[in-house]
């Protein structure tokens, strides 16, 4: 795995210790079994680290933390809820667009790809960082968590004035530990069509980030694209 990705030294800094634990060594034989057995593993394995890639540690101001990669062909590429350019865009980005529409007022993007966020300091992470095609979850339970775990410790405890995007219970009981004293934690239903209209919608959390970044002198977010 080590072999095939190449970790920004923002983040190897921190995190190469991690890479000679038990677990990953554990994380790194169940991958070579399931590409050894044919299946096919998303994202490709240069993407697998994109979130952490794209922001840098030294950049990070937002975690929007997600869960599982998408499964489907064409669509993962290593941030959480983001889709390459040219793929339709999925249910729960369809809503996460909704809110944002309805806290600026600005017309939904047609690309699902996010790059644009995790390019202004948007850590796009999943709990898990690889699955097989067509199997959602196949990977849970394999080390990925304990890895991105250690991530979102180390920006609770070396950072300050971060905002945690929270949505649902997934990623609630994840991110528990996380020093509300020192950053903002915005917490709300996920943002998938079976609870979105259970206070997702409406939830004015990207108004609220910029709002925090702001008073801490920070730069905010563009969420909306610029017309």
């Amino acid at each position: 795995m080590t072999a095939q990705i190449k970790l920004s030294p923002s983040w190897l800094t921190h995190l190469e210790a991690e890479f000679h634990q038990p677990y990953m060594q554990k994380l790194r034989e169940f991958l070579q079994q399931e590409k050894a057995s044919g299946k096919i593993i998303y994202p490709k394995g240069d993407e697998i680290f994109n979130a952490l890639n794209t922001t840098g540690f030294d950049r990070v101001k937002v975690v929007i933390l997600g869960q599982d990669p998408y499964h489907g062909p064409d669509q993962a590429h290593g941030l959480s809820f983001s889709v390459r350019d040219h793929v339709a865009i999925p249910p729960s980005l369809v809503n996460i667009y909704k809110e944002i529409e309805q806290e600026y007022g600005a017309p939904p993007p047609k690309s699902g790809d996010l790059t644009r966020w995790a390019e202004q300091g948007v850590l796009l992470l999943n709990a898990t960082l690889t699955v097989a095609q067509a199997q959602a979850g196949s990977h849970q339970n394999k080390g990925w968590e304990e890895f991105t775990d250690r991530i979102i410790r180390l920006i609770n405890d070396q950072k300050s004035h971060i905002v945690f995007m929270l949505w649902g219970a997934y990623a609630q009981k994840k991110g528990a530990f996380i020093d509300r004293t020192r950053h903002l934690v915005l917490t709300a239903p996920h943002p998938s069509p079976l609870s979105a209209h259970r206070g997702f919608i409406g939830c004015g959390h990207f108004k609220k980030a910029n709002d925090y970044l702001v008073t801490h002198g920070l730069t905010p977010i563009e969420w909306a694209p610029i017309l």
